[in-house]
């Protein structure tokens, strides 16, 4: 029971945050704020291209929004081999906490860094 219903709460969360990356798109879009390439951050080191465009909504550019509308989480395990031929990106499920619990010093509200996307 406990876990149907942290599994509801997860989704609606999702749902909720989703909209709010749609309206991101949206008004980056209207604002002409192009997605560039991104590129993902090895655990082995430097960085790797990736096959998606999108916009980075952390100032260390560990997260982004797609411009497919997907949030993507732009650190993983990988080195050489990620460098030479590059990375497949896949979405994460979006929360309305970004880097919830993280390290680096930089969490907060999902629609706070989505706006300050926009303003630069």
């Amino acid at each position: 029971m406990r876990e149907e219903l942290a599994s509801v709460a997860a989704q609606r969360e999702a749902h909720e945050a989703q909209q709010l990356i749609d309206d991101f798109i949206a008004q980056a879009r209207r604002a002409g704020i192009e997605p560039e390439p991104l590129r993902v951050h090895l655990s082995g080191g430097g960085t790797a291209r990736t096959d998606r465009f999108g916009w980075y909504i952390k100032v260390d550019q560990t997260v982004a929004i797609g411009s497919d509308g997907g949030y993507y989480v732009l650190s993983m395990p990988g080195g050489l081999q990620e460098r030479l031929s590059g990375v497949r990106l896949v979405a994460t499920q979006p929360a309305l906490q970004v880097s919830l619990g993280g390290r680096d010093g930089e969490s907060g509200d999902l629609a706070d860094f989505l706006t300050r996307r926009l303003r630069h």
